[in-house]
């Protein structure tokens, strides 16, 4: 069984930083592309930020050049650093993974969602 759980999500003061984690747990195996999504009350969930097992990234428009997503693959971890936050960041966050399992389809799983609020 595989879970993600993150952790980091909170308020802060427009301008500040946050940083958040995803971590998977279980075993037998392997993951391909790590993401991060949002959705802020009343809107769709986006794409927030995506990272390949290789380290190609691509980011949203609206956070470019204020966040930046990472990946531990030995501790199955990703990352989303954020800087710069702005009001208009507020949501609940989603960390995403693609899970490849011998014999099984690669699907992907989600965590809980932690929220981001962002105070002006």
């Amino acid at each position: 069984q595989v879970q993600l759980v993150e952790s980091g999500g909170g308020l802060v003061q427009a301008g500040g930083s946050l940083r958040l984690s995803c971590t998977a747990s279980g075993s037998g195996f392997s993951i391909g592309a790590m993401g991060w999504y949002r959705q802020a009350p009343g809107k769709q969930r986006e794409l927030v930020a995506r990272i390949t097992r290789d380290g190609t990234t691509n980011y949203a428009d609206s956070v470019k050049g204020r966040f930046t997503i990472s990946r531990d693959n030995a501790k199955k971890t990703e990352y989303l650093q954020m800087n710069s936050l702005k009001p208009e960041d507020t949501a609940v966050y989603y960390c995403s993974m693609e899970i490849n399992r011998v014999g099984y389809r690669s699907r992907d799983y989600w965590g809980q969602g932690t929220q981001v609020t962002v105070s002006s």
